[in-house]
C-alpha cells in the first residue's frame, strides 16, 4: 500500500498540481495585498471615503457584515481578471506548432508538367506513358 502511494504521489500530474496550488495561494496573497491595500483605498477615495470593509446591519443580535461580502466580491472579480490577463499573455506568447506538410497526392507530368494523380502511369492531357 505504501509503494502504491509513493506511485501516486510521484506522478508527473499529482506534483504539477501540488506546485499549482502552492504557487497559487502565494499569488493569492498578492492579489489580496494589491486589493486591500492599494486598490481599495483608492476605490474608498472615489467613492467619497467608503469603506466596504465595515459596512454591516444588526438584525436583532445578529450583525450582516456586507462589506466583508462585497470586499470578497470586488477580491474575486479583481482576481479573475488577473488570471485572464495571464493566461491571454502566456497564450500569445505560445508559438503555434508547424503545421506538418500535407502529403501530396499529386505529381507533375514530365511532358505537360500538368498536375495528374500519383497512381496514375498515363497523363489524362498528352496522354504520355509514364
Amino acid at each position: 500500500m505504501l509503494k502504491e502511494f509513493k506511485e501516486f504521489a510521484m506522478r508527473g500530474n499529482v506534483m504539477d498540481l501540488a506546485i499549482a496550488v502552492i504557487i497559487g495561494g502565494a499569488f493569492g496573497k498578492i492579489i489580496a495585498s494589491l486589493v486591500n491595500d492599494i486598490l481599495m483605498p483608492l476605490i474608498g477615495l472615489l467613492l467619497g471615503g467608503l469603506d466596504f470593509s465595515g459596512l454591516s446591519v444588526a438584525v436583532g443580535e445578529a450583525v450582516i457584515a456586507y462589506g466583508a461580502f462585497i470586499q470578497a466580491v470586488v477580491d474575486f472579480i479583481i482576481v479573475a481578471f488577473v488570471i485572464f490577463l495571464l493566461v491571454r499573455a502566456m497564450n500569445k506568447m505560445k508559438k503555434p506548432a508547424p503545421a506538418a506538410p500535407a502529403e501530396p497526392t499529386t505529381k507533375e507530368c514530365p511532358y505537360c508538367f500538368s498536375a495528374i494523380p500519383l497512381k496514375a502511369t498515363r497523363c489524362p492531357n498528352c496522354t504520355s506513358q509514364l
